[in-house]
Protein backbone atom coordinates (compact mmCIF):
# COMPACT_ATOMS: atom_id res chain seq x y z
CA UNK A 1 0.00 0.00 0.00
CA UNK A 2 2.98 2.14 -0.79
CA UNK A 3 0.17 5.18 -1.85
CA UNK A 4 -2.13 4.89 1.28
CA UNK A 5 -3.60 8.37 1.91
CA UNK A 6 -2.80 9.74 -1.16
CA UNK A 7 -5.29 11.45 -3.21
CA UNK A 8 -4.44 11.34 -6.59
CA UNK A 9 -6.44 12.75 -10.13
CA UNK A 10 -6.06 10.88 -13.15
CA UNK A 11 -7.31 11.95 -16.74
CA UNK A 12 -7.95 9.55 -19.33
CA UNK A 13 -9.38 7.31 -17.21
CA UNK A 14 -12.10 5.60 -19.31
CA UNK A 15 -9.32 4.66 -21.63
CA UNK A 16 -6.91 1.34 -21.47
CA UNK A 17 -3.92 2.45 -20.21
CA UNK A 18 -6.05 4.91 -17.68
CA UNK A 19 -8.12 2.31 -16.39
CA UNK A 20 -5.12 0.36 -15.68
CA UNK A 21 -3.30 2.67 -13.81
CA UNK A 22 -6.52 3.78 -11.32
CA UNK A 23 -7.36 0.17 -10.27
CA UNK A 24 -3.63 0.22 -9.46
CA UNK A 25 -3.64 3.13 -7.70
CA UNK A 26 -6.65 1.69 -5.61
CA UNK A 27 -4.84 -0.90 -5.07
CA UNK A 28 -2.04 0.85 -3.47
CA UNK A 29 -4.36 2.78 -1.26
CA UNK A 30 -4.77 5.85 -3.00
CA UNK A 31 -7.88 8.20 -3.30
CA UNK A 32 -8.49 8.30 -6.91
CA UNK A 33 -10.53 11.45 -8.79
CA UNK A 34 -10.88 10.01 -12.59
CA UNK A 35 -11.50 12.19 -15.59
CA UNK A 36 -12.87 11.64 -18.89
CA UNK A 37 -15.03 12.75 -21.20
CA UNK A 38 -18.13 10.10 -20.81
CA UNK A 39 -18.62 9.28 -17.07
CA UNK A 40 -19.70 5.86 -18.65
CA UNK A 41 -16.54 4.87 -19.82
CA UNK A 42 -15.31 4.92 -16.04
CA UNK A 43 -18.02 2.24 -15.19
CA UNK A 44 -16.03 -0.98 -14.35
CA UNK A 45 -13.97 1.58 -11.84
CA UNK A 46 -16.53 1.33 -8.94
CA UNK A 47 -14.63 1.95 -5.97
CA UNK A 48 -15.86 3.39 -2.32
CA UNK A 49 -12.63 5.10 -2.89
CA UNK A 50 -12.72 6.39 -6.61
CA UNK A 51 -14.85 9.58 -7.98
CA UNK A 52 -15.48 9.88 -11.53
CA UNK A 53 -15.95 13.56 -13.07
CA UNK A 54 -16.98 13.81 -16.74
CA UNK A 55 -14.89 16.98 -18.40
CA UNK A 56 -13.46 17.88 -20.99
CA UNK A 57 -9.53 18.77 -20.33
CA UNK A 58 -9.56 21.48 -22.18
CA UNK A 59 -11.95 22.99 -19.96
CA UNK A 60 -10.18 25.05 -17.93
CA UNK A 61 -13.06 25.72 -15.53
CA UNK A 62 -14.30 22.19 -15.44
CA UNK A 63 -10.75 21.30 -14.66
CA UNK A 64 -10.30 23.71 -12.07
CA UNK A 65 -13.80 22.44 -10.17
CA UNK A 66 -12.25 18.69 -10.47
CA UNK A 67 -9.29 19.97 -7.83
CA UNK A 68 -11.14 21.80 -5.91
CA UNK A 69 -14.15 19.18 -5.07
CA UNK A 70 -11.37 16.01 -5.00
CA UNK A 71 -9.47 19.28 -2.23
CA UNK A 72 -12.36 19.84 -0.54
CA UNK A 73 -13.06 16.06 -0.45
CA UNK A 74 -9.56 14.63 0.60
CA UNK A 75 -7.95 17.62 1.98
CA UNK A 76 -4.91 17.38 -0.42
CA UNK A 77 -3.51 16.79 -3.95
CA UNK A 78 -0.95 14.57 -3.56
CA UNK A 79 -0.61 13.51 -7.93
CA UNK A 80 -1.62 14.40 -11.11
CA UNK A 81 -1.40 11.47 -13.76
CA UNK A 82 -1.97 13.31 -17.58
CA UNK A 83 -2.83 10.10 -18.92
CA UNK A 84 -5.32 12.03 -21.37
CA UNK A 85 -4.07 11.76 -25.05
CA UNK A 86 -5.19 10.95 -29.26
CA UNK A 87 -3.52 8.77 -31.96
CA UNK A 88 -2.92 10.11 -35.43
CA UNK A 89 -3.11 7.73 -38.04
CA UNK A 90 -0.29 7.44 -40.03
CA UNK A 91 -0.58 10.22 -42.68
CA UNK A 92 2.05 12.23 -45.43
CA UNK A 93 2.52 15.69 -44.02
CA UNK A 94 1.03 16.75 -47.42
CA UNK A 95 -2.35 15.38 -46.36
CA UNK A 96 -2.67 16.43 -42.72
CA UNK A 97 -4.71 19.83 -42.03
CA UNK A 98 -3.91 22.61 -39.85
CA UNK A 99 -7.07 22.02 -37.98
CA UNK A 100 -5.81 18.19 -37.29
CA UNK A 101 -2.28 19.71 -36.19
CA UNK A 102 -4.03 21.77 -33.63
CA UNK A 103 -6.18 19.14 -32.28
CA UNK A 104 -3.81 16.94 -31.66
CA UNK A 105 -1.34 20.01 -29.66
CA UNK A 106 -4.49 20.82 -27.89
CA UNK A 107 -5.54 17.58 -26.40
CA UNK A 108 -1.91 16.00 -26.01
CA UNK A 109 -0.26 19.20 -25.12
CA UNK A 110 -2.21 22.09 -24.36
CA UNK A 111 -3.90 20.38 -21.60
CA UNK A 112 -1.12 19.08 -19.90
CA UNK A 113 -0.89 23.24 -19.08
CA UNK A 114 -4.24 23.36 -17.94
CA UNK A 115 -4.32 20.16 -15.45
CA UNK A 116 -0.68 21.10 -14.25
CA UNK A 117 -1.49 24.49 -13.57
CA UNK A 118 -4.23 23.25 -11.30
CA UNK A 119 -2.01 20.66 -9.51
CA UNK A 120 0.65 23.37 -9.15
CA UNK A 121 -1.98 25.55 -7.09
CA UNK A 122 -2.41 22.94 -4.71
CA UNK A 123 0.81 20.79 -4.13
CA UNK A 124 2.88 25.01 -4.48
CA UNK A 125 0.98 25.20 -1.12
CA UNK A 126 2.05 21.88 0.37
CA UNK A 127 5.44 21.68 -0.67
CA UNK A 128 4.83 18.28 -1.72
CA UNK A 129 3.42 16.53 -5.05
CA UNK A 130 4.11 14.60 -7.86
CA UNK A 131 3.22 15.10 -11.73
CA UNK A 132 3.28 12.36 -14.19
CA UNK A 133 2.81 13.07 -17.86
CA UNK A 134 2.79 9.78 -20.30
CA UNK A 135 4.26 10.75 -23.55
CA UNK A 136 5.54 8.23 -26.13
CA UNK A 137 8.93 6.94 -26.88
CA UNK A 138 7.99 7.78 -30.21
CA UNK A 139 9.63 11.55 -29.49
CA UNK A 140 12.40 9.79 -29.47
CA UNK A 141 12.48 6.92 -31.98
CA UNK A 142 9.81 8.40 -34.89
CA UNK A 143 8.01 6.64 -37.28
CA UNK A 144 7.00 7.69 -40.97
CA UNK A 145 3.63 9.78 -41.15
CA UNK A 146 3.28 10.24 -37.44
CA UNK A 147 4.61 13.55 -37.53
CA UNK A 148 2.46 16.23 -35.59
CA UNK A 149 1.32 13.21 -32.28
CA UNK A 150 5.10 13.12 -32.70
CA UNK A 151 5.34 17.07 -31.88
CA UNK A 152 2.74 16.88 -29.43
CA UNK A 153 4.82 14.31 -27.36
CA UNK A 154 7.87 15.94 -27.84
CA UNK A 155 6.43 19.21 -26.81
CA UNK A 156 4.93 17.16 -23.17
CA UNK A 157 8.20 16.12 -22.83
CA UNK A 158 9.90 19.48 -23.16
CA UNK A 159 7.11 20.64 -20.62
CA UNK A 160 7.77 18.29 -18.13
CA UNK A 161 11.04 18.99 -17.83
CA UNK A 162 10.81 22.87 -17.51
CA UNK A 163 7.68 22.03 -14.96
CA UNK A 164 10.23 19.92 -13.02
CA UNK A 165 13.04 23.04 -12.46
CA UNK A 166 10.38 25.19 -12.01
CA UNK A 167 8.83 23.23 -9.04
CA UNK A 168 11.22 21.93 -7.61
CA UNK A 169 11.99 24.42 -5.32
CA UNK A 170 8.36 23.57 -3.80
CA UNK A 171 9.30 19.97 -3.52
CA UNK A 172 7.29 19.49 -6.49
CA UNK A 173 8.36 16.06 -8.79
CA UNK A 174 7.70 16.29 -12.37
CA UNK A 175 8.46 13.46 -14.28
CA UNK A 176 7.56 11.60 -18.01
CA UNK A 177 7.16 8.34 -19.08
CA UNK A 178 7.39 7.01 -22.70
CA UNK A 179 5.83 3.91 -23.29
CA UNK A 180 6.14 2.07 -26.28
CA UNK A 181 3.68 0.34 -27.89
CA UNK A 182 1.04 -0.60 -26.05
CA UNK A 183 -1.76 -2.89 -26.42
CA UNK A 184 -4.80 -1.10 -26.10
CA UNK A 185 -7.35 0.18 -28.61
CA UNK A 186 -5.03 3.42 -29.19
CA UNK A 187 -2.68 1.51 -31.07
CA UNK A 188 -5.32 0.48 -34.22
CA UNK A 189 -5.78 4.45 -34.58
CA UNK A 190 -1.59 4.81 -35.55
CA UNK A 191 -2.52 2.54 -38.71
CA UNK A 192 -2.66 4.45 -42.00
CA UNK A 193 -5.84 4.29 -43.99
CA UNK A 194 -6.82 1.48 -45.56
CA UNK A 195 -4.28 -0.65 -43.81
CA UNK A 196 -4.74 -4.25 -42.37
CA UNK A 197 -4.81 -3.18 -38.67
CA UNK A 198 -4.18 -6.90 -37.32
CA UNK A 199 -1.23 -6.70 -39.79
CA UNK A 200 0.11 -3.46 -38.94
CA UNK A 201 -0.19 -4.51 -35.29
CA UNK A 202 2.36 -7.40 -35.44
CA UNK A 203 4.65 -6.78 -38.10
CA UNK A 204 5.06 -3.19 -37.68
CA UNK A 205 4.48 -2.44 -33.73
CA UNK A 206 5.12 -5.49 -31.81
CA UNK A 207 7.96 -6.59 -33.75
CA UNK A 208 9.69 -3.16 -33.20
CA UNK A 209 10.04 -3.83 -29.74
CA UNK A 210 13.28 -5.75 -28.93
CA UNK A 211 11.73 -7.69 -25.68
CA UNK A 212 9.53 -8.96 -28.56
CA UNK A 213 5.71 -8.15 -26.94
CA UNK A 214 3.44 -5.11 -26.82
CA UNK A 215 3.72 -3.27 -23.94
CA UNK A 216 0.56 -4.13 -21.46
CA UNK A 217 -1.05 -1.04 -19.72
CA UNK A 218 -0.09 -2.73 -16.48
CA UNK A 219 3.48 -2.21 -17.21
CA UNK A 220 2.81 1.51 -17.31
CA UNK A 221 0.71 1.69 -14.25
CA UNK A 222 3.51 -0.22 -12.22
CA UNK A 223 5.80 2.93 -13.08
CA UNK A 224 3.37 5.22 -12.17
CA UNK A 225 3.05 3.83 -8.34
CA UNK A 226 6.70 4.45 -8.74
CA UNK A 227 7.08 7.51 -9.42
CA UNK A 228 3.80 9.01 -7.17
CA UNK A 229 5.14 7.06 -4.09
CA UNK A 230 8.13 8.07 -1.83
CA UNK A 231 10.06 5.47 -3.56
CA UNK A 232 11.17 8.41 -5.94
CA UNK A 233 11.07 11.12 -3.13
CA UNK A 234 14.37 12.39 -5.32
CA UNK A 235 13.13 11.63 -8.86
CA UNK A 236 12.19 14.61 -10.57
CA UNK A 237 12.82 15.87 -14.76
CA UNK A 238 13.56 12.30 -15.80
CA UNK A 239 12.01 10.45 -18.43
CA UNK A 240 11.05 6.48 -17.78
CA UNK A 241 10.80 4.88 -20.80
CA UNK A 242 8.76 1.30 -20.39
CA UNK A 243 9.05 0.30 -23.73
CA UNK A 244 10.53 -2.87 -24.36
CA UNK A 245 13.28 -1.51 -25.91
CA UNK A 246 12.09 0.47 -28.40
CA UNK A 247 13.71 3.43 -27.32
CA UNK A 248 17.71 1.73 -28.17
Amino acid sequence: MRLEGKTVIVTGAGGGMGRAIVKKLLEEGAKVGGIDLKQASMEELDHDRFTPFEADILDEEAIAGVFRDMHEKNGRIDGLVNAAGIAQPATPITDVSVSEWHRLMDVNATSLFITSREAARYMKDAKSGSIITIASVSAVRPRPGLQSYIASKGAAESFTRALAIELAEDNVRVNTIHPGPADTQMLAKFTAKDADVSETRESIFASSVPLGRLIQPEDISGGVVYLLSDDASMVTGTTLRIDGGRGL
